[in-house]
């Protein structure tokens, strides 16, 4: 097998073994990195709708709850932040959201019970802001991340007693469901959830692109080191090779191998034209015995 056949299957065995190591620690970073773009994704999707509640309860209600006649769901926080995600889905499709409670006005919020897992997540520790997690959904697994809804005065409104509520709101929804939520009361959450598969094909996509680009380097610096082993090793060993075969055929006339600047195999060029010299002197001496 030739040197440099050998140097380049050593080459590629180290960098099998690097890019193996390689391989691995980035796809847990890319992984990771995906799951946290997603995150930050649904966190900003959330503050957008928690910000179009807020929209809703202090500039749009004030402005048709004096009309008792006819009840308009748009006044409704959470009916308005669940539609304005709506929209947002016909650009992330991927993602959904809910406002989910435990006894809601709107049969649509209320909360599965997976979600009523959520919701008591934060009834029972007041103090958690936010959480995320995953779990198994028929399509596979799905990340979310949900936020607790608190009940404030101005829920309190329409959501204390059937009494207090407008008539419209009643004579639309009943007076069995949505009523007696306490200041203060968590009694729901914010829930955005995605599918797994989102934040992984990131990665995966990623990560191909990754080992594809440290493949294609490989192949440009074997390559690279080829030519070079071939100028600075393989030609002027070759070249000592030849005249090694000539002298053992008895041919001492040859020219003198290069052997300018200090490298090994100037060292070694400058040895072997010593070798040469003194065998083709006492090659002479013996002629003349």
């Amino acid at each position: 097998m030739k040197l440099q056949v050998k140097f380049s299957l050593i080459f590629l065995l180290v960098f099998g073994v690097q890019l193996g190591i390689v391989g691995y620690v980035c796809d847990m970073f890319l992984r990771n990195s995906a799951r946290d773009q997603v995150v930050n994704q649904a966190r900003l999707m959330m503050a957008s709708s928690l910000a179009t509640r807020t929209y809703t309860q202090e500039q749009i209600k004030p402005l048709i709850h004096g009309n008792n006649l006819v009840f308009h769901p748009q006044i409704v926080p959470a009916f308005a932040a669940t539609e304005h995600f709506n929209y947002l889905r016909k650009e992330y499709p991927e993602y959904s959201y809910k406002e989910a409670t435990l006894n809601p006005t709107n049969p649509r919020d209320r909360a599965v019970d997976w979600e009523a897992d959520v919701v008591n997540i934060f009834r029972n520790d007041p103090s958690k802001e936010d959480f995320t997690g995953e779990r198994d959904t028929p399509t596979g697994r799905a990340l979310y991340m949900a936020r607790p809804i608190k009940a404030t005065a101005p829920c309190l409104a329409c959501h204390s007693t059937p009494a207090a509520a407008p008539a419209s709101l009643i004579k639309v929804y009943g007076s069995a469901n949505g009523f007696g939520w306490k200041d203060n009361e968590i009694i729901g959450a914010q829930i955005v959830s995605v599918p797994m598969a989102l934040p992984l094909g990131m990665a995966d996509a990623a990560y191909r692109k990754l080992m594809t680009s440290l493949v294609l380097i490989a192949i440009v610096v074997l390559l690279i080191l080829n030519l070079a082993l071939h100028f600075a090793v393989i030609r002027p060993v070759r070249r000592f090779s030849l005249m090694a075969d000539e002298i053992s055929k008895g041919n001492l006339d040859l020219p003198e191998l290069s052997a300018s600047g200090k490298d090994e195999i100037s060292t070694l060029a400058e040895a072997f034209n010593r070798m040469r010299r003194s065998l083709d002197r006492a090659m002479k001496k013996l002629d003349r015995s």
